[in-house]
């Protein structure tokens, strides 16, 4: 269609979006980002003047920060400008002062301090790409740059990583923070900071060595048995490691994940994993394109605001509302394509 037979409504947003864009963004609904914007709003109020947000019983500082402070940067807040600079920038310095000397963004009492680790790196590196700080950029890069060195020496023999470095952990492996790891170095790499690529090659190659033949990825290495949550992270970790759409491996995660993620209901096999689920999966989805898109998304977003509460938070689950709020307000954020992360 010509941009001069479109209605005026629709020639904004063929300029916001591009015309073939045009027909998808006028079918979006307007209480998506209402309820985005409250959730946000939310998480603002809740944030600790020292600049972190915390789980349930004060767990989880680093990874609710990183976790919070990204679902920010989805609404196009940035360190310096936006409704929500402020927040981000405290998230910002408190996360740089939580980096170690060995390069570990996080406590090393914390027994599970790569997800805090992964989850940094990824908020971190988009904030670098868009600091206009002259020293809080070089500090940005100084903490990047040792936290890859540090996610490169915690790998697991097996490729993989787990709660913990591998040194720490007796070489104990696990699926899902294998994916926190290589979303994070994939976001430090896309910022400029450099990344050892044997290091992704073999977390893929972990990936495929825990795929098992129903085309599902297992908890472990040693086992476990296909999970559908992490199975949806490991094809946005393939995606994000450089492998394409239509690469085998992906395809068969995909296919796996087709038959046991089917939309909105029917959730309960995931044992209170909805969220992490979707928070991938849905990356996965924008990554498809917009005919995926449009089917996944409208029945995600219902559901989705279906469940906030009044002021503006989630509260299902046990590791608490900041980090369902997160991720709700991140999936539902997620098409502005401001983070290139998330970009197609």
């Amino acid at each position: 269609m010509a941009i001069k037979s479109l209605s005026f409504g629709a020639f904004v947003l063929a300029i916001l979006f591009g015309a073939s864009d045009c027909a998808w963004a006028q079918k979006k609904d307007p209480q998506v980002r209402i309820s985005a914007l409250k959730g946000l709003d939310w998480l603002a109020s809740e944030q600790h003047r020292q600049g972190y947000w915390e789980a349930n019983g004060g767990q989880y500082r680093v990874a609710m920060t990183a976790l919070a402070g990204n679902a920010m940067l989805c609404e196009g807040s940035t360190t310096t400008r936006g409704k929500y600079s402020k927040n981000i920038s405290l998230a910002v310095d408190y996360l740089l002062e939580m980096s170690q000397p060995n390069g570990l963004i996080g406590y090393k009492n914390d027994y599970h301090y790569t997800y805090g680790h992964g989850f940094s790196m990824l908020f971190l590196s988009q904030v670098f790409g868009e600091e206009e700080d002259a020293r809080r950029r070089d500090r940005l890069k100084e903490v990047l740059t040792k936290a890859v060195q540090f996610c490169g020496e915690a790998q697991t023999a097996a490729g993989g990583w787990g709660y913990v470095s591998a040194k720490d952990g007796n070489d104990f492996d696990e699926g899902s923070t294998c994916v926190t790891q290589v979303q994070g170095l994939r976001a430090c790499r896309n910022s400029g900071i450099p990344v050892p690529k044997e290091v992704i090659d073999r977390a893929v190659e972990y990936i495929n060595k825990c795929t098992a033949s129903d085309g599902g990825v297992q908890y472990s290495i040693r086992g476990g048995g296909s999970r559908p949550p992490i199975t949806a992270a490991a094809i946005a970790c393939l995606f994000n490691s450089g492998e394409a759409n239509d690469d085998a491996l992906a395809k068969k995660l995909l296919k796996y994940c087709e038959e046991k993620i089917v939309g909105s209901g029917n959730q309960s096999q995931f044992f209170g994993h909805w969220h992490y689920t979707h928070y991938y999966y849905a990356q996965v989805q924008y990554r498809l394109g917009d005919d995926k898109w449009a089917k996944y998304f409208p029945e995600i977003a219902k559901e989705i605001m279906r469940k906030q509460s009044a002021n503006g938070a989630w509260k299902e689950g046990h590791v608490g509302p900041v980090y369902t709020t997160a991720m709700n307000c991140t999936i539902l954020l997620i098409e502005n394509g401001y983070l290139p992360i998330y970009q197609r």
